[in-house]
């Protein structure tokens, strides 16, 4: 018995030999538009959508397919004798199969000085219509959306082997991507950054070996609308692939190194830099984020801001490293990079900056967290001195990187640098002190130590971490205040005589 199959593409890829294949399978083709006229170019026989409604196409096209003799096609139960009897009473053809991708809602939002009236014609009502009526009768109706499924769905309807499961992934696939087109709908239409639907869509990017230990599954996704700067956008130029704790950790690397104007170096490790290095050139900024910590960098994800030279490549070359992450690499120091098989080497644009993500979301049980991404940086200007010793000019310097790094290390963190270079990290401890201790202890035999500042991403509690720090040669230290104990610290920084400045802004990161 003859079936008939509803086609309406905006992507024509694989449109005719799809088509050629149904109609060689008894097929009775309808379709609309642009799809009719391509199928007609081909020479494949199809009968037009108005031919099936009686009703002429109208407002442009925004009206066409939205009528009963094809929703009532596509909906009829073939198990229920009422329906059926319906339908020849009003004599309507059943629809076996449709065939619909959308209108380019989200390539046409993606393209620079789009105006929101050019956005809202490419919002598709007949496509989703159609294809939710379709998947909602999936055991009667073949609902496709992808045209990677035309030719799996042609060799299972040539061997008569289109099976229940394959009839509900299919319409499983539909509902997926109906859910992700309105979801991007509604991101580009809110305004509320916090709205009471969050409507996140993202598309699968890569298939993970495994998650943070290898008895976990895992997934790499995308955000539907790509930001050009992040780890998803990273173009990988060599190595293995990626595993879920690289991503990670590339993913905090890159967000740091991007705060510096001057070439800079960040090595990240377990989600916390152990070194960061600025200078004038990429070379010395590596040799300082090596010195601040020759053990904790090997394995690390490394990231720099400027493009990666040779000298830079050769030291780099020396270590075992997971991933460098830069805007480029020279030829040379890719040659070098490259002997190393399963160094992964990644790029993104740096000029692309702006448009990092400004909202971070976080997963927990049962829901997710979202929150603006902590892009506060704090400069001399914005300190207050409260103790009777005057920070340097230098020291204002330092004070001012310490804080700009402190943010990036997990809580409690404390990091002790010179202007230029971290020496030392504590992070993650459950008490401010042990951060204070490892932090100081780790900087104490570093060239530089005895030009070095102390920042904690939040106030001290006790005055313990002050007076370790000052009996330890620290003489200046930067922290958010807001204590009911600040006063404590700030006479214990008064009796040994060093400088304390305060910001106003805690930098928890949990």
């Amino acid at each position: 018995m003859t079936k008939r199959a509803l086609l309406s593409v905006s992507d024509k890829q694989g449109l005719t030999d799809f088509a050629k294949g149904l109609v060689e399978l008894d097929y009775e083709l309808v379709s609309t538009g642009g799809t009719k006229k391509a199928l007609e170019a081909a020479g494949i026989p199809v009968i037009g959508i108005e031919d099936v409604t009686g009703f002429p196409e109208m407002l442009d096209g925004r009206v066409k397919t939205l009528h009963p003799k094809v929703h009532a096609g596509l909906l009829a139960r073939r198990d229920l004798p009422a329906h059926m009897a319906q339908l020849k009473e009003a004599g309507i053809t059943p629809i076996d199969m449709v065939v619909v991708n959308l209108y380019p809602f989200k390539a046409t939002i993606q393209q620079p000085d789009v105006t929101q009236a050019e956005a809202i014609e490419q919002i598709d009502i007949g496509g989703p219509s159609m294809l939710r009526s379709a998947a909602k009768n999936f055991a009667a109706v073949l609902p496709i959306v992808d045209p990677a499924d035309y030719q799996p769905i042609l060799t299972a309807l040539q061997a008569d082997d289109v099976t229940p499961t394959m009839r509900q992934r299919l319409a499983a696939k539909v509902f997926q991507h109906t859910a992700a087109y309105d979801a991007l709908i509604a991101q580009y239409l809110t305004t509320d950054e916090f709205p009471a639907k969050l409507t996140l869509t993202y598309d699968k990017k890569q298939a993970l070996r495994y998650g943070e230990n290898s008895h976990q599954q895992a997934a790499f996704y995308e955000n539907a609308l790509p930001t050009p700067f992040s780890i998803t956008a990273a173009k990988q130029l060599h190595g293995k692939e990626l595993s879920y704790n690289n991503i990670k950790d590339a993913d905090a690397a890159l967000r740091m190194v991007s705060e510096y104007d001057q070439p800079a170096i960040v090595a990240m490790k377990h989600m916390n830099p152990c070194g960061v290095g600025l200078a004038d050139h990429l070379e010395a900024a590596w040799d300082k984020a090596y010195a601040a910590d020759s053990i904790s960098i090997f394995g690390g994800i490394i990231a720099a801001n400027r493009p990666v030279d040779l000298a830079t490549a050769e030291k780099m070359h020396q270590l075992f490293l997971e991933i460098i992450i830069a805007p480029s690499f020279d030829d040379a120091a890719y040659a070098v990079l490259a002997k190393k098989k399963n160094l992964r080497l990644l790029t993104v644009d740096f000029d692309q900056a702006h448009t990092a993500d400004k909202f971070e979301t976080i997963s927990v049980g049962g829901g997710l967290l979202r929150q603006e991404v902590d892009a506060a940086f704090e400069v001399p200007a914005d300190f207050t001195v409260v103790t009777k010793q005057q920070p340097t000019t230098e020291q204002l310097k330092a004070l001012a990187f310490g804080q700009q790094v402190v943010k990036h290390v997990k809580s409690n963190a404390i990091v002790v640098t010179t202007a230029d270079r971290t020496l030392g990290v504590g992070s993650g401890q459950m008490n401010r002190i042990d951060s204070t201790k490892i932090a100081i202890e780790k900087a104490m035999s570093k060239p530089g130590y005895e030009h070095a500042i102390l920042a904690s991403d939040a106030f001290f509690p006790m005055n313990d971490c002050v007076e370790f720090a000052a009996q330890h040669g620290i003489r200046a230290i930067v922290q958010p205040g807001g204590s009911i104990k600040d006063q404590d610290s700030i006479d214990m920084a008064d009796r040994y005589g060093i400088a304390m400045v305060t910001t106003g802004v805690r930098h928890f990161r949990h």
